[in-house]
């Protein structure tokens, strides 16, 4: 019989029942049993979810990251959390956030501000993971328990249960040695750990451990290689059978390497990978597992069974029980369950899948594999005509946009002039100081303004009553910006629900779903839109509110716009056509509104690029093509406009240092990144690439609740001046404010202000 298994299920719930435990419990609203008790009801119930799978996933389940869990589970502690006291979970939110909760009274010495983690994406998928951090002295110490617990838990459940750990060379490759020693050397420290892990789950009852080395889908030059035999050599004699998961693409050059590795068994993303799975298959001892994920794991469309199974019958005829099933990764990066939407059409409805629906594709075809096709006929018939459905549908094709794309050309992305000319004529009709002040672009989300939204949306509120409650919010953010003395000012984007989904409820091709939320970070849940057809805006969509904003003030305030790679990247793309003619769609409806923002006398317009790198394959070998396309896409969104207009662009929460001649290509006059985070790390880059554009690094950390004050921000920009020109500075924090509190953002943007007037003086004094 065909085993079907899962790599990993969404945390978060269906209705983010996770997420609101987690802000109730920082805010001090409820303790620490609550949460935990919401986090055993929330396993119980993935777990009864996964009922039907032969193994089921344990240890997939995290309060706020797994690798940040892998990393207290080593006791790989930073150095700054390690001697407080009191309870380990809020020393584990500590380096998550900056703190655990609020009041500091019910959580003691664990209540205090330390640097958060850093943060960064998750290979090539927009969730972030915070970074383990190493030195050269770094020492490894087992803490099992929380995965043990949960062990415990499953198997007094009856859950067939596989433990799920992040394995030890990705697990290296994805931190970062502060001191800048070698990463590779701390294997050896780092192995007897794993070792003990593996042998305490064999001591609790655990037959198989899924050890997961996503690293493996990535170019590996010949020490990473040779660290990977290295370690499962040592780890062969552990008395559990590990199936060692790769997946996000091909093993390409690494399926010898994968395929001699000591393990009982290996996992294939056979969606994203399929071309290295029969050269593995042919290569893999005859006792070894073969599990192939097929369903898609990273998108929303339903599976084409029948063709699946074309593909998969021939080896299932060679493999016999060697052949697992699952779906391509951890379903972690899709919704829960499409059986809640009750406001998608039936049509689109059809064409989805989402974590539950996939888990269903996959007992259909393991038992059309064991039983025969006819044993399943129904539910293939419905499946071939929701496939057949979504090809034929005139929703998904439009030959007057196919038209716009074609006759993009050349010209259409390049500015009148070069930078210098355009930075000269933006400096006399904006007149700003040095080291201008501006924010990302949001402002706190507050309470009223969810409410009238949510009464806006259930028909409680009329269109005019919700455009007053909206302008007073802009109002009020206005204020506030020109009270701190803000340079460049915005209107804090009230009436936005999220980045992608807002722009995408107004273009033709997007469909939304109630409760298709995907975890981004800790509590923090996106959303994506379904993008399923051509795209085209059929109206303005940001310059009504944008001109009301404008109107308060005299002070120049950005038209705020996302960009369209991070509208593709963002959202759940179509897999009928490439990506790359799906973004040029997009970059076509931005750019329409980015004339139309100018129009309308906007003279600064950021165009948020947010998720380029995180498109980026995962093989530097494709590098060069991605680049290629999705800088064109931006310039061609952009480049439209006068040389007095100044572009912005932000980026946020990913390496940047080696696409640098890239992110320059994009020729934004203005470039705002994420830097709080990695103490200006990201801005070595500049020692030996001359960024000609102005560069705003990020100083106010926004992820985390921490306040930070003048000195700290005052040597943040003395560090980044020391690569790039203060004339060329800007002034801001790394993101959007909309998660954060007026109470903790008021402060904070005070402290930025009066840093950049102290620069300022110091930049007269000097001259």
């Amino acid at each position: 019989m065909t085993t079907t298994h899962n790599l990993g299920f969404p945390r978060i719930g269906a209705r983010r029942e996770l997420k609101f435990a987690l802000e109730s419990y920082w805010k001090g609203q409820s303790d620490r049993e609550e949460l935990h008790a919401l986090g055993a009801e929330l396993r119980r119930r993935h777990w009864q979810q996964q009922s039907a799978l032969d193994l089921v996933p344990v240890g997939d389940f995290s309060f706020y990251d797994q690798v940040l869990d892998m990393s207290f589970t080593l006791g790989n502690l930073p150095q700054r959390v390690r001697n407080f006291e009191g309870d380990p979970l809020d020393n584990y939110f500590r380096v998550a956030r900056g703190r655990s909760a609020e009041p500091p009274e019910a959580h003691g010495p664990c209540s205090g501000a330390v640097a958060a983690g850093e943060m960064t994406k998750w290979f090539d998928t927009n969730y972030h993971y915070i970074v383990p951090e190493f030195d050269a002295d770094t020492a490894f110490t087992l803490d099992a328990s929380r995965l043990l617990e949960q062990l415990a838990e499953a198997r007094a459940q009856g859950v067939p249960a596989k433990p799920v750990i992040v394995g030890p060379v990705t697990y290296l490759a994805l931190g970062k040695a502060r001191d800048g020693s070698d990463k590779l050397a701390l294997l050896a420290r780092l192995l007897p750990v794993y070792a003990q892990l593996l042998e305490a789950l064999a001591d609790a009852g655990a037959e198989w451990v899924q050890i997961d080395e996503p690293l493996l889908v990535t170019e590996l030059d010949a020490d990473w290689q040779h660290a990977f035999n290295l370690a499962y050599h040592q780890l062969k004699s552990c008395r559990v059978k590990l199936l060692l998961a790769s997946y996000f693409g091909p093993l390409a050059e690494n399926t010898y390497l994968a395929a001699n590795l000591p393990v009982a068994g290996l996992h294939l993303d056979a969606v994203y990978g399929r071309d290295s799975v029969l050269t593995l298959i042919d290569q893999l001892p005859s006792h070894k597992v073969v599990s192939l994920g097929v369903i898609d794991g990273r998108n929303i469309w339903k599976t084409d069974l029948t063709a699946t199974l074309d593909w998969l019958e021939p080896l299932h005829r060679r493999l016999g029980e060697r052949l697992w099933l699952a779906p391509s990764c951890s379903l972690l990066h899709v919704p829960v369950d499409l059986a809640a939407e009750r406001q998608l059409d039936a049509e689109l409805a059809a064409w989805l899948a989402f974590a539950q629906q996939k888990l269903e594709e996959l007992q259909v075809l393991a038992v059309a594999l064991d039983e025969g096709r006819e044993a399943v006929r129904d539910a293939l018939s419905t499946n071939r005509a929701a496939c057949d459905s979504r090809r034929r549908s005139p929703r998904v094709h439009r030959p007057a946009v196919r038209e716009a794309v074609a006759a993009i050309d050349a010209d259409l992305a390049r500015r009148r002039s070069p930078y210098a000319v355009r930075a000269a004529r933006q400096a006399e009709r904006l007149r700003l100081p040095a080291f201008p002040t501006t924010t990302i672009g949001s402002f706190p989300q507050t309470a009223e303004i969810r409410q009238a939204r949510r009464r806006y949306k259930a028909g409680e509120l009329d269109a005019a009553d919700y455009r007053e409650a909206m302008e007073a919010e802009i109002a009020r953010c206005v204020r506030e910006q020109e009270a701190l003395g803000l340079d460049v000012l915005v209107h804090g984007e009230a009436e936005r629900n999220d980045m992608v989904e807002y722009f995408g409820e107004q273009l033709d091709g997007y469909a939304f779903s109630q409760f298709g939320w995907v975890q981004s970070y800790g509590s923090r849940c996106v959303k994506p839109p379904i993008l399923y057809g051509d795209i085209a805006r059929p109206r303005p969509m940001t310059v009504a509110w944008t001109r009301y904003a404008q109107s308060l003030t005299d002070k120049p305030l950005k038209g705020m716009l996302t960009g369209p790679v991070t509208l593709l990247n963002w959202s759940f793309v179509r897999d009928d056509q490439p990506r790359e003619a799906t973004c040029r769609q997009l970059a076509l409806a931005i750019r329409e509104e980015v004339l139309d923002l100018e129009r309308a006398g906007v003279r600064v317009i950021q165009i948020d690029e947010a998720a380029l790198r995180e498109g980026l394959p995962l093989r530097r070998a494709q590098w060069r093509g991605y680049l290629d396309w999705a800088v064109a896409c931006f310039r061609l969104s952009a480049n439209g406009v006068a040389d007095e207009t100044q572009i912005h662009t932000h980026m946020c929460y990913s390496e940047f240092n080696d696409i640098m001649a890239s992110i320059a290509a994009m020729d934004a006059d203005v470039i705002t990144i994420e830097t709080s985070r990695s103490a200006m790390e990201l801005l070595d880059a500049f020692e030996d690439f001359h960024y000609p554009n102005q560069i705003g690094p990020g100083v106010y950390d926004i992820h985390a609740p921490n306040i930070p004050d003048q000195a700290h921000i005052v040597g943040l920009m003395e560090k980044a001046a020391e690569r790039i020109p203060a004339e060329r500075l800007w002034v801001n924090p790394d993101c959007g404010l909309k998660t954060r509190r007026w109470e903790e953002v008021i402060p904070a943007l005070r402290s930025m202000v009066s840093a950049a007037k102290r620069l300022r003086e110091s930049i007269a004094r000097a001259a």
